[in-house]
């Protein structure tokens, strides 16, 4: 087990049987307690200084990402590689954890890496879960827009079948602009390529 943090060493059991190592400090966690916290579910993210928990997810979000992470994976040119469910460090209390992630291939260094820097995020993806709409369709675009990554796909579940929006960063505003809504086929130019048939979900 890692060393215990100087916060986690200073305080008492937390209030309701609260570990004391999750009772945040005073202005929240940062980026590096994901990799020192003891004992943190899969899956955990960084939001606002605020530790998030991923509950389980169905089979649409599931089987959604293995469509779009092949599709990708067949079309993406060499120096770019995709990543489902890794954590991007965008600031000192933020580190959300996009569903697939497009990065530069050079950004990926070793097995054991455990996340990576907003300038080698090419593309973020968020398939939208029912505990997690509000940031999925607000905040986290939020701060991937702020933190300059171009490309941001928003998937969402219209009668089992993906809905994909896809957005691009208006560098003028520094905001994101929609650029297209995809339901059968999602079939782009940029980044580069992509053409993926949606409807494979429904042989999954």
């Amino acid at each position: 087990m890692p060393e215990p943090h100087a916060f986690e060493r200073s305080m008492p059991e937390g209030r309701s049987g609260v570990p004391s190592w999750l009772i945040p400090p005073e202005g929240g966690f940062t980026a590096e307690d994901l990799d020192r916290l003891p004992q943190l579910p899969a899956h955990t993210e960084l939001i606002d200084g605020t530790l998030v928990f991923v509950s389980p997810q169905a089979s649409f979000h599931t089987v959604v990402m293995d469509v779009l992470v092949n599709g990708l994976r067949r079309s993406a040119p060499e120096t770019l590689r995709v990543r489902r469910e890794m954590t991007v460090t965008l600031a000192k209390r933020q580190r959300p954890e996009p569903d697939i992630l497009l990065l530069r291939a050079e950004a990926v260094t070793t097995p054991a890496q455990t996340n990576f820097q907003p300038e080698d995020v090419v593309l973020a993806v968020e398939v939208v879960s029912p505990d997690s709409e509000e940031r999925d369709r607000e905040r986290k675009p939020q701060l991937y827009a702020k933190a300059g990554i171009r490309h941001f796909w928003r998937v969402e579940n219209v009668d089992g079948r993906p809905m994909v929006c896809v957005y691009e960063l208006d560098p003028a505003t520094g905001q994101y602009g929609l650029v297209g809504i995809h339901h059968d086929r999602l079939k782009l130019t940029v980044p580069f390529d992509i053409d993926i048939d949606l409807t494979e979900i429904d042989r999954l």
